[in-house]
């Protein structure tokens, strides 16, 4: 019987280069939470929605007193097996683009040098008014600052930059941008909120122009990653899917494997 290992590496080779779509079960071996359990269910309450952190202060000052503790999860990671493995696929020409819907960074900093970050880049940050972007370490050392008491308390992280406080938020305080006074945001894609379309025609175009498309680590339960998916279904290319569980587009996979993604692509 063909084991998972060479079942991948006979789809890559009959199919090279094959985009990549990598969401987040890729990234929990680099101690970064993931949203969804084994049948996509959520493991925890939604993220945050766009309208929500734009027009409610108090769910705001709640989203940055838990990032206190979240964030620094996500700064500090660093790239996996899996990312690294990636990396030298597509140096040695078996895979070309990889999209990934997370905002973690770690396929660059694993040495991936073709890489679409779908929703954007959780490290940044860009100014709602007068759009100045900035990193955000800064934003998190001001809020640290204004907010010693938030600092000290105890947390676990939660995916994205989140963690699991519950108390009184309405004394946190906002950093600001420095330049207008106005809401900064995470230079990423809310729930609610949609990709910019060059970055969708992008990674379309990515995919048009490969042998197929390799899903792994995501559940394809969000619109923004399962598009792919029907895409290549509609234009007859070949998909494969490497995840533990249920996917949504299980039914129309060429190859599903349901199995550790490190123990597969190392």
């Amino acid at each position: 019987m063909i084991s998972n290992k060479q079942q991948l590496l006979d789809f890559l080779h009959q199919n090279q280069p094959v985009t990549v779509l990598t969401g987040a079960g890729i990234s929990t071996a680099s101690g970064i939470p993931d949203y969804r359990d084994h049948n996509g269910n959520w493991k925890s309450s939604p993220p945050i929605q766009h309208r929500d952190f734009m027009t409610n202060e108090l769910l705001r000052k709640r989203y940055w007193a838990r990032a206190l503790h979240g964030w620094p999860v996500l700064f500090h990671a660093q790239p996996n097996a899996s990312h690294r493995a990636l990396a030298k696929m597509q140096q040695a020409g078996l895979i070309g683009t990889i999209i990934t819907q997370n905002v973690d960074g770690l396929h660059q900093k694993a040495g991936a040098t073709d890489v679409i970050n779908l929703h954007g880049y959780a490290n940044d940050m860009v100014c709602m008014s007068c759009g100045a972007q900035s990193p955000r370490l800064d934003m998190h050392e001001r809020c640290l600052a204004l907010n010693p008491e938030f600092a000290d308390m105890d947390a676990t992280a939660l995916p994205d930059g989140d963690a699991d406080i519950e108390t009184d938020f309405s004394k946190f305080q906002i950093a600001d941008c420095l330049n207008c006074g106005g809401i900064l945001k995470p230079d990423v894609v809310y729930f609610g909120d949609t990709v910019p379309k060059t970055r969708v025609a992008a990674a379309k175009q990515a995919l048009t122009d490969s042998g197929g498309l390799l899903v792994i680590g995501s559940s394809l339960m969000v619109f923004s990653g399962y598009r792919f998916a029907r895409q290549a279904n509609e234009c007859h290319q070949p998909l494969a899917i490497l995840t533990r569980g249920k996917t949504r587009a299980d039914d129309i996979a060429t190859v599903k494997i349901d199995d550790d993604i490190e123990r597969v692509l190392v």
